[in-house]
């Protein structure tokens, strides 16, 4: 598995509060990645047909660098009885008022002993978040959480990488931000103990081990703390190397944009894009008529999306910004 792969979810699954384990997480991460992988090479049985997607026990002893195989075998079955009946709880809008909606992760999971592999369906609710690409994402390199050995830190650090590209989040209730580490409001009373066994240990790794530093700051109401709000910065990266006999201010076809800001095309303006009457009516041809990518729009900008990132040079027919600022086809 791409140590680089992405980690993508939807942002009403990230704020979402729910309580895995670390392996537990671990294994939804992985199996995110999976059947991602599954539908950028368009093969939407695992999405039409509730096709089961396999996490092979050596991916995972690789991804998070455990020490003992017996270790990870017996963490993995024990997370596949558990997976089943765990529940995560998040919000949604619907017309003028808001759905609190509870649903499984799972809809089956089995861990096969002579195989050291697990296998798994995900709920029909959970496709949406984390496959669609022109829903409100949240991503990250599996790496940043690879060293990450508290399920505090890994759940804090995909609640704070939504707000990586701002100074500082919003301010969390109390009760809500535990919810959100999958605490419930009567664990760590004592704020003292919240911070000690919760809250320090998990900035700390995020700080030492991630792509981002944070701070954390408490509010007040009368002597009660209420809640925290975060400041969050990015470590500062070496810079890429640069193509040989490129200028890295050259006009890219793609959105008339540099090389810099072609890498930073959003899954919005992607989904856009593809999604542009212009653009089907350049493109439509290559899909033929039987690919699952024309089974709904959904599917075509899935499939498209990510063939235009993998290889640009098939769509040179118009610049992007043209794609962009066209009408959008019909939704099927």
């Amino acid at each position: 598995m791409n140590n680089n792969a992405l980690v993508v979810k939807e942002n009403s699954l990230i704020q979402a509060s729910y309580n895995l384990t670390l392996v537990e997480q671990r294994l939804i991460l992985l199996a995110i990645i999976v059947i991602r992988e599954h539908t950028h090479k368009n093969e939407l049985d695992y999405i039409a047909f509730d096709k089961p997607v396999r996490v092979f026990a050596e991916d995972y002893i690789r991804q998070f660098n455990v020490n003992s195989r017996s270790t990870a075998y017996e963490g993995l079955k024990d997370a596949c009885k558990a997976l089943f009946s765990r529940q995560f709880s998040y919000q949604e809008k619907r017309g003028r008022g808001v759905a609190n909606i509870t649903s499984r992760w799972v809809s089956d999971v089995a861990y096969i002993d002579n195989q050291a592999v697990v296998e798994l369906t995900f709920s029909r609710v959970i496709i949406p978040l984390i496959t669609e690409l022109e829903r409100s994402l949240t991503s990250y390199e599996i790496k940043q959480v690879s060293q990450l050995t508290s399920g505090y830190a890994l759940r804090l650090y995909e609640v704070l990488v939504a707000w990586k590209s701002k100074p500082k989040t919003p301010k969390i209730d109390i009760d809500e931000f535990k919810g959100k580490l999958g605490l419930t409001p009567d664990q760590y009373p004592r704020m003292d103990n919240f911070k000690r066994i919760v809250l320090n240990p998990a900035i700390e790794q995020i700080n030492k081990h991630t792509d981002i530093t944070v701070e954390s700051n408490q509010y007040k109401e009368g002597r009660r703390v209420a809640g925290f709000w975060f400041n969050i910065k990015q470590k500062k990266t070496k810079d890429k190397t640069i193509e040989k006999n490129r200028d890295p201010n050259t006009i890219d076809w793609i959105n008339n944009q540099t090389d810099n800001e072609v890498n930073a095309l959003n899954p919005k303006q992607l989904a856009r894009a593809v999604n542009s009457k212009k653009f089907i009516s350049d493109y439509a041809h290559l899909v033929m008529p039987q690919n699952p990518a024309n089974s709904s729009s959904s599917a075509w900008i899935t499939h498209m999306a990510t063939w235009l990132k993998k290889d640009p040079n098939k769509f040179t027919k118009r610049p992007m910004k043209e794609y962009l600022d066209d009408e959008q086809a019909d939704r099927f």
